[in-house]
């Protein structure tokens, strides 16, 4: 983590204001759509955990149960995501939707047997990644400059915020009755799909039909925009830097809490540290988005992914439960200052037909480096103690985020990079797939063309 986007460098221009964006009758339709979803998605994920365990009593189950959401987008994000570059955006928004509707409303079904409900549950998931990643690349279309940027900013504050409302709602549901908060989550995708489908304008398939090859060579074309390119390199590793100890805390907050909780209950200390990333998240989200201009927004960039990781470093001091969640806050804040603005730039740096797989590519690594950085911290919390293992390895994230922040392009590549793709996105500009890639952005590629096929990046995290 859009038809022809009119991409001006964020530099030049003034600040969007929130009412600038809500002004768009598009956007509010679709942030409104994922709001619902994502809220949606969390209360199920907090059901299915309860019903599997109320069928089988087996706690491994349970937790089986909720991971399963997980599994597409490791074992085929990419190339489900290409799927949405070769149909018409809305339509894949809206069908999916549909199907994960559907497919909600059957496990609901009290006689439903649980090899049934993991059958339908993984069924479900499928659809995430086209959905997610048609919604990624149909944003710049409806939203340009830095209208974009505070978009993006939107929308992962609401996706944040989303994760704790679902996961209340859904733990509070769930204890009266798991079926009606799963129908829940089935109502939500089907107010989702008629807000697309009657909130957003029809537009063309991204791919034309005379370059489409057959997806396991259109998904390596994803992975070569996104690393093939110096520009779109770059953001992707500060990005999936932050990934990987932004979520530390959250992942490691059970054990922490229950080994250091001090006054508070196991359960609250756990909470607070879980909730405190989001939280800071959305704040800074918010305040960012609201306050800095996109030339000091672009210019923030570097020293808070460095200040990101340093706000858990604290944490070797073994500190009380509420102070870690105020780390674990500054570290999100951080986060939410950084990830929009690198998401708009990233947007600009790809040419239009390539976004929904550059998203495919990063969403998958979001969801890998998170998932390496909570095992590998949780198998050196068995030996060493937490505190201890989450300072050591946020001292890391610092000296990572340093490399990342000193071999960062310059202005030239950055915008060398941002025309390529605004040319790429001309329609009098023949639309080829990318061959090579230079190995700096504008440089000449082989015959003396021009690269104009920078990939194309949209991210999503997060």
């Amino acid at each position: 983590m859009e038809a022809t986007v009119s991409d001006e460098r964020p530099a030049p221009e003034g600040p969007a204001t929130f009412r600038d964006v809500f002004g768009q009758a598009e956007f509010r339709a679709l942030f409104t759509a994922t709001a619902l979803s994502w809220i949606g998605d969390y209360v199920a994920k907090a059901a299915v955990a309860v019903l599997v365990y109320r069928e089988t009593e087996s706690v491994a189950l349970s937790a089986a149960a909720f991971a399963a959401s997980y599994l597409p987008w490791l074992i085929g994000g990419p190339l489900l995501a290409t799927i949405a570059e070769r149909h018409r955006y809305r339509e894949v928004m809206a069908v999916c939707d549909l199907i994960r509707m559907a497919l909600m409303v059957l496990v609901a079904l009290p006689w439903m047997p649980t090899w049934a409900i993991f059958v339908l549950i993984f069924a479900a998931t499928l659809a995430n990644p086209p959905s997610q990643a048609a919604r990624s690349a149909v944003l710049p279309q409806i939203l340009h400059g830095d209208r974009l940027v505070v978009g993006l900013s939107l929308q992962a504050t609401a996706g944040q915020a989303a994760q704790v409302l679902g996961y209340l709602l859904g733990g509070v549901t769930a204890a009266f009755s798991p079926a009606a908060a799963l129908l829940l989550n089935a109502a939500t995708f089907a107010v989702s799909a008629l807000l697309v489908r009657f909130g957003l304008r029809d537009r063309p398939p991204a791919m034309r039909a005379a370059h489409r090859s057959h997806l396991l060579r259109e998904t390596g074309q994803g992975f070569q925009i996104v690393f093939g390119q110096p520009v779109l390199r770059a953001i992707a590793v500060l990005v999936f830097s932050s990934a990987l100890f932004s979520i530390v805390p959250e992942g490691l907050a059970a054990a922490w809490a229950a080994e250091r909780r001090g006054d508070l209950a196991g359960g609250t200390a756990q909470a607070i540290i879980m909730a405190a990333n989001p939280v800071g998240y959305v704040v800074g989200g918010l305040v960012v988005a609201r306050l800095f201009s996109p030339a000091r927004r672009l210019a923030l960039m570097r020293p808070l992914a460095v200040l990101a990781p340093a706000m858990l470093v604290p944490a070797l001091l073994d500190p009380s439960p509420l102070v870690v969640a105020l780390l674990a806050a500054a570290c999100g804040f951080a986060v939410a200052g950084l990830v929009p603005a690198a998401n708009g730039l990233f947007v600009q740096a790809l040419p239009d037909s390539y976004r929904a797989r550059a998203f495919g590519v990063m969403a998958t690594g979001m969801q890998l480096i998170q998932g390496f950085a909570v095992l590998v911290t949780g198998a050196l919390g068995e030996r060493f103690s937490i505190p201890l293992v989450v300072g050591l390895w946020s001292a890391a994230g610092v000296v990572l985020m340093l490399v990342a922040a000193l071999s960062w392009p310059d202005g030239r590549q950055v915008d060398a990079a941002v025309e390529a793709a605004q040319r790429a996105n001309d329609p009098a500009t023949p639309d080829e797939p990318p061959r090579r890639f230079a190995g700096r952005a504008g440089a000449p590629v082989a015959g003396g063309e021009q690269s104009t096929e920078h990939g194309r990046h949209r991210h999503a995290v997060t």
